[in-house]
């Protein structure tokens, strides 16, 4: 019996090793109080040379200590090598900056492994500790070797990861990020580092305004809230755009010192600005009254 476990425990390592679709980013602050980002993601990629393909695959969730007790599947995909694939997932609450713009996934509909369904707005990841695994088909996951696991990103405090350690615990402004995006050691404590969030989408654009320029919000736009159909801009800002929350590229300005756009023509609601400011990328969620 031993000579045959063993083999399974070589078979699924070399799954494991040869994986070309992994978990490239996680993010675990959406909606929180103080966070970057209004929904925690999930960012596959194919680390690979050629097109590969998921059919059947599911994303599951554990907590640091307890078992795998909720999945969702995905949808049939082929990704180009660099490609990604980004999922949204659950909010936490009323806090975050910025929504994610044109996610390939939105996880409205989450499973139970005990049968039951549970219908929410998508689960919401563990924020410091917890564990996420890309299977190969909606069996429950046991650990990282299990032989449907396709890639397994232990976080935090877990108890179960792949190699010597987890991964580092995500914060509600940084996410974890693969360090090597063409190729997976299998151990998550040398794989992934934490960043500031780079979600993108199968476009292998940026899922939101660069967030890196956080600081500089507050020298971009002095009214959050327009009352009056003038955004007011509060330093010299180039390259505007304003897009609406699902992504669509609604209005553009030039820009210039201490200018306003006349914004009269957008219906009441929310919007992303972006900008450049002192050759840095801004961004900002204004609310159009």
């Amino acid at each position: 019996m031993k000579k045959v476990f063993t083999f399974i425990g070589l078979v699924s390592m070399a799954a494991l090793s040869h994986a070309q679709i992994v978990i490239n980013e996680i993010y675990t602050g959406g909606g929180l109080l103080g966070a970057a980002i209004t929904n925690d993601f999930v960012e596959l990629r194919n680390i690979g040379t050629t097109n590969q393909s998921l059919n059947g695959a599911t994303i599951q969730f554990g907590s640091a200590t307890g078992g795998f007790d909720q999945y969702y599947p995905i949808p049939s995909i082929t990704l180009a090598p660099g490609q990604t694939y980004l999922i949204q997932q659950g909010s936490s609450g009323l806090g975050g900056l910025i929504n994610l713009l044109n996610p390939n996934l939105i996880v409205s509909v989450v499973l139970n492994f005990d049968g039951s369904p549970a219908v929410g707005v998508g689960v919401g990841l563990s924020l410091t500790s917890g564990k996420v695994a890309l299977a190969s088909n909606s069996t429950q996951v046991t650990s990282p070797t299990s032989a449907n696991v396709l890639d397994f990103v232990g976080y935090g405090s877990a108890n179960q990861y792949e190699g010597a350690g987890p991964a580092p615990s995500p914060t509600i402004l940084n996410s974890i990020t693969r360090t090597n995006t063409i190729a997976d050691t299998n151990n998550n404590n040398v794989d992934f580092t934490v960043t500031l969030p780079t979600p993108q989408s199968s476009s292998g654009v940026l899922a939101v305004s660069d967030i890196s320029a956080a600081s500089k919000r507050a020298g971009f736009i002095k009214n959050s809230f327009v009352k009056d159909d003038e955004i007011i801009f509060d330093a010299d800002v180039k390259d505007v755009k304003v897009y609406s929350l699902s992504g669509q590229l609604i209005k553009t300005f030039k820009g210039g010192n201490n200018e306003t756009l006349n914004v009269a023509d957008l219906q009441k609601g929310n919007y992303i600005v972006t900008g450049t400011v002192n050759n840095q990328p801004v961004s900002q969620k204004i609310l159009k009254d």
